[in-house]
């Protein structure tokens, strides 16, 4: 005989001996039960979509405070090239000049 089929027969097994033992130990009956566990999944479900907003609130946040960072950056760069521009022209006239305020490119 396979392994596979003793393995499978043993699962079966198993599922039936739970659910005898189950509906032998159930403290209540299976009407307050459900209503207990729908009470408790929707008090879940209500923490959840707070949570969900509350991350949604803070990626928003992060998402306007990402495009001002974004425009500072583009001035920044624009910045540099402005000077990058400066230093080529300048190279042109007299390669010596170099800018003092230019950050070194890295």
């Amino acid at each position: 005989m396979s392994e596979r089929g003793s393995g499978f027969g043993s699962f079966l097994l198993g599922i039936a001996v739970g659910a005898v033992v189950g509906f032998l130990f159930a403290p209540e009956a299976g009407d307050d039960t459900r209503r207990k566990l729908s009470k408790r999944l929707r008090n879940l479900r209500d923490v959840a979509e707070e949570k969900v907003d509350e991350v949604r609130g803070l990626l928003e946040a992060d998402d306007e405070s990402e495009e001002d960072e974004e425009g500072s950056t583009r001035q920044r760069l624009e910045r540099r090239l402005d000077a990058a521009r400066r230093r080529r022209r300048r190279g042109r006239e007299a390669p010596a000049q170099v800018d003092e305020e230019d950050e070194p490119l890295a």
